[in-house]
């Protein structure tokens, strides 16, 4: 393995391994209301991405991202991203990280259907297979629930669109980070302007542990996107495609053995038609690749 593709497969493994593992973090500040965790997360991110544009002299494409047309467009992803990290707060704080992962789960899946229906992209049998499969799976899960799992389909549409709005937008993963949490800070600081004036009001949780671990809600929510950024740019997308269900998969595990959630049987019928949809989905993904590779060998060899 090349030193870029070790460093692509590393990167991609830390991006995904913190992103599985945050619901500790979450539950470690579970005294702290959701919107207040919220706030601290939105305006620690902007020194913390002010820090890695420092770092990487990257104020070209910080200016580059200012144009009217790229803000109107990163404050839509920043609003998107806003709702899904305030959602997925609330779910850890009540106890529901299973349907959190669920949303994570899932979320390939609605980027395929996000392709056919916006971008006229065409499903293979697989792909429709797979999407039939995991709508089983929400099916029985609401069963299960009595409810429909509104926590992992906000989840799961807010960074759908959100990622094809970034995809959309060609701006430098730090310098659109920077410029969504900057557009989220003003509201962030009027909320905790009206929050200081209110009975039991504080500036920086209760102090003592929670002043490092407030702190570093800046770092944790910058630096797996910075991860992901450099692993997208040198491992192959069907690599990265597989290693996501890393994230969701240790969620799962914290939520049923960590946190205890309930899990029965039903449950357990969902979790699979979800895992065998994925497991289609990626082996249609992977076939798909390696007969793209054969044709292009072989356009290649008649040239």
């Amino acid at each position: 393995m090349s030193s870029s593709l070790r460093l692509g497969f590393l990167a991609c493994l830390g991006c995904y391994s913190i992103w599985g593992l945050l619901p500790l973090y979450f539950r470690a500040l579970d005294h702290i209301a959701p919107e207040e965790m919220l706030a601290h997360r939105i305006i620690w991110s902007v020194p913390t991405g002010l820090l890695l544009i420092v770092i990487a002299r990257n104020w070209g494409q910080l200016k580059a991202a200012l144009t009217k047309r790229r803000i109107m467009w990163l404050s839509l992803s920043a609003l998107l991203i806003g709702v899904n990290w305030l959602t997925y707060i609330w779910a850890v704080s009540q106890e529901r990280v299973m349907e959190a992962s669920l949303g994570y789960y899932i979320n390939p899946l609605i980027n395929v259907l996000i392709g056919a229906f916006f971008f006229a992209e065409k499903l293979r049998l697989a792909q429709w297979m797979s999407v039939g499969l995991a709508g089983i799976g929400v099916g029985i899960m609401t069963y299960a629930l009595g409810y429909l799992p509104w926590i992992s389909m906000v989840l799961c549409f807010s960074f759908a669109f959100y990622s094809v709005i970034r995809k959309q937008v060609q701006v430098d993963s730090r310098a659109g980070f920077v410029v969504e949490a900057g557009m989220l800070s003003p509201l962030a600081l009027i909320w905790f302007g009206w929050f200081m004036q209110q009975p039991g009001g504080r500036l920086i949780g209760e102090g003592g542990l929670d002043i490092p671990l407030l702190l570093v809600s800046g770092p944790i929510t910058a630096v797996p996107l910075i991860l992901f950024a450099i692993a997208a740019k040198r491992l192959r997308l069907s690599t990265v495609g597989m290693m996501q269900y890393l994230g969701p998969t240790i969620q799962f595990i914290i939520s049923v053995f960590v946190f205890k959630e309930a899990f029965g049987l039903t449950h357990g019928i969902a979790f699979a038609f979800i895992w065998t949809a994925l497991i289609v989905f990626t082996l249609d993904s992977l076939m798909g690749e390696a007969k793209a590779k054969r044709l292009h060998r072989a356009a290649a060899s008649v040239r």
